[in-house]
């Protein structure tokens, strides 16, 4: 059977997503909701019908084999996914296009590409799935470079080698989730890290951006399953030893971690892995009222600090819960979820709901109860949120067809400045949507939480005007970057800088640590070929 075809211009594969006729409700349901008229969805582009500027690249001899000049591809490789990427796609606009797309089968033909880029004046830009939402893979504008080349990792996609007695494996970097969860299940295993991007996002891709996974509590960050890595630079090779952990000074694991292909290109890394879970418990309860997001924050904190370490601790408050299905839109939601490859989880779930219970929060007798099965729980307002969630991308290249904003940002702030914090981001991304927009919604959910803290991700649904989508959503982008940072917030939990997140990153960085990191650029990319714009400035 023929691989599904990839949308050029947006989320995921031709012919997914809602339907005409779903996307014509959905339309008719937002005109209702926010007094909105023209929301009738228009067509996106055909691949025939955009116009790329001429490339300025040819490869040597020795590369020609592996570099596309494809409308297809180089229109493929133009954007991430961000909203404003959706936009510029869905338009037709694809002026910064790569001017080649090199699809390397080994390390060797990668550090060949980086060798010629170099020499060339081309920049580089590393590209894994393609997800990034923060316009991370993105060639730099102007004429500073010769041309730029798109580095797409896809044909190293392999587990390598296994290591049964460590819960180890090897794996190449250009994997995706689905492919890698694939080779690991004969073994019993999973690497257990799950983005909302899963399905068109790499193991290379995560590491370079620090991704977040999709589990609320304990090992969410991909670095924590980080057991060294191999890294290609315009200078060589970096190979990390393997090791379950090491004082030996600063790590170069870490290093790496988050650098968003500034520094190098990630061609593999040792994965720790756990064995696929076998025991699940989950509920869902109510916080109704109007303060009862807060008192579900509460209930969130004193569960994660009493130790218990849920896979799933997911607080919708009652917008959130509504547009996903899981509530009516009168009461807060908290989804709790315990999980285990060994044992059942009543003792951890009946803890954990006594805690919500003690803290105003609803949930039927008998909830939570421990089930021996391999899948997630699919049904209830846990089910709901699942299936919304992951339809979320899908549904916001709906929404930009009809000319609505949508658009999503997350952050992470201490438990003793958390009220006061998102009383601040609400009102102000608020006030920006109503100056703005003249309307629309903005939401909150926790993504994951910590001891001293919780990961809050807000959601904006507006109505736009074609034509204006950009100026419209820069303004509500900005306003709500300037809230995050005032506040004491971090710029980015887990979606990373690329170039969208920059002001509010070189806000947030100590100016010494910048210093640091150009000299670490400098000597690992002298001719800063790679990802130019991305964190730091050529």
């Amino acid at each position: 059977m023929s691989e599904p075809l990839r949308k050029f211009w947006g989320w995921g594969n031709e012919g997914e997503g809602p339907s005409a006729e779903q996307q014509k409700g959905i339309a008719r349901t937002l005109a209702e909701r926010f007094g909105a008229k023209d929301l009738e969805p228009v067509p996106p582009p055909r691949i025939e019908d955009v116009e790329l500027p001429a490339p300025r690249l040819s490869p040597p001899a020795a590369l020609e084999a592996i570099c596309s000049r494809e409308p297809y591809d180089r229109a493929g490789h133009t954007y991430g996914k961000s909203f404003r990427d959706i936009v510029r796609g869905h338009a037709g606009d694809f002026a910064p296009a790569p001017d080649l797309v090199a699809f390397p089968r080994d390390e060797a033909e990668v550090a060949a590409l980086l060798d010629w880029c170099s020499d060339a004046n081309a920049a580089a830009i590393p590209y894994g799935g393609g997800s990034s939402v923060v316009g991370g893979v993105e060639a730099p504008p102007g004429d500073a470079y010769a041309g730029a080349v798109s580095i797409d990792l896809g044909r190293l996609d392999r587990v390598l080698e296994i290591d049964r007695s460590s819960r180890a494996a090897r794996i190449q970097a250009g994997v995706l989730g689905p492919e890698l969860e694939g080779q690991l299940r004969p073994h019993g295993l999973t690497l257990r890290h799950f983005p909302q991007s899963f399905e068109f996002s790499t193991l290379g891709g995560w590491i370079a951006t620090r991704s977040g996974g999709h589990y609320a509590t304990t090992y969410t960050h991909i670095e924590d399953f980080l057991e060294s890595l191999r890294a290609v630079t315009p200078r060589g090779v970096i190979e990390s030893r393997r090791l379950p952990g090491s004082g030996a000074g600063p790590s170069p694991d870490r290093m790496f971690a988050g650098s968003e292909g500034t520094l190098g290109i990630i061609t593999e890394a040792w994965m720790r892995l756990q064995d696929r879970p076998t025991y699940r418990a989950q509920a869902s309860l109510r916080f109704p009222g109007e303060g009862g997001f807060l008192a579900g924050a509460r209930v969130v904190r004193e569960i994660s600090q009493a130790g218990l370490h849920p896979a799933n601790c997911r607080l919708l408050d009652a917008r959130e819960a509504e547009t996903s299905g899981a509530a009516a839109g009168d009461a807060a939601v908290l989804i709790v979820g315990f999980e285990s490859a060994d044992h059942p989880l009543d003792p951890w779930m009946d803890r954990a709901l006594e805690i919500a219970r003690d803290g105003g929060g609803e949930a039927p007798e008998g909830a939570g109860r421990t089930k021996h099965s391999d899948a997630a729980p699919r049904e209830g307002a846990a089910g709901a949120w699942r299936s919304a969630f992951l339809g979320m991308p899908y549904l916001r290249d709906a929404l930009v067809c009809m000319g609505v904003i949508s658009e999503t940002f997350e952050t992470a702030i201490t438990w003793d400045r958390f009220e006061a914090f998102h009383g601040e981001v609400m009102a102000a991304t608020t006030d920006a949507v109503k100056r703005v927009c003249g309307g629309g919604q903005v939401a909150c959910r926790f993504t994951h939480v910590y001891p001293d803290g919780p990961a809050p991700y807000y959601s904006v649904i507006a109505p736009g005007r074609r034509g204006s989508l950009l100026e419209m959503w820069a303004e509500v982008k900005a306003a709500a970057s300037e809230a995050l940072i005032q506040g004491g917030g971090t710029i980015t939990h887990h979606h990373a800088v690329g170039r969208d997140h920059r002001p509010g990153y070189d806000q947030q960085r100590p100016p010494l640590f910048a210093e640091a990191l150009r000299a670490a650029k400098r000597s690992l990319d002298p001719a800063s070929i790679l990802n130019p714009g991305v964190l730091i400035d050529p």
